[in-house]
């Protein structure tokens, strides 16, 4: 169950965009999750990509350390956001913070996170059964 395999990536730079045009997010600070439903050819739940701003960490190597990181809470923690889901999405998980926070602390904030996106799809659900 805790794995990320290659179909779950998001890759496709349309998804990507279309996704920061029209799509919602859901913030705990430094994280924020963009989201937007979305159909997969592969019958996907969830694709999911990571993202770590030049603006706060100039080097590749802080970047990707991050990126690891945001990586691995997701693999962790993605029951949270499987259990939720009705239907299929896209997923972009930011880290927005020059703070070099611990990967704890970072995991924490992620499982607050995939909360109150639950927390804030319910509503959504609901409306479309109505």
């Amino acid at each position: 169950m805790n794995t990320y395999p290659k179909t779950e990536k998001l890759k496709s730079r349309t998804t990507i965009d279309s996704m920061f045009r029209e799509g919602k997010s859901v913030s705990k600070f430094p994280l924020r999750l963009v989201y937007k439903k979305q159909a997969f050819d592969e019958g996907q739940k969830l694709k999911i990509g990571v993202s770590v701003s030049k603006k706060y960490f100039k080097k590749a190597v802080d970047r990707n350390y991050f990126k690891r990181v945001l990586r691995e809470t997701y693999r962790l923690n993605k029951n949270l956001l499987l259990d939720s889901l009705e239907e299929s999405y896209a997923f972009m998980l930011l880290y927005q913070t020059k703070e070099r926070l611990s990967y704890e602390d970072i995991n924490h904030k992620t499982i607050q996170l995939f909360e109150k996106f639950r927390l804030q799809v319910k509503p959504e659900i609901e409306k479309d059964t109505d």
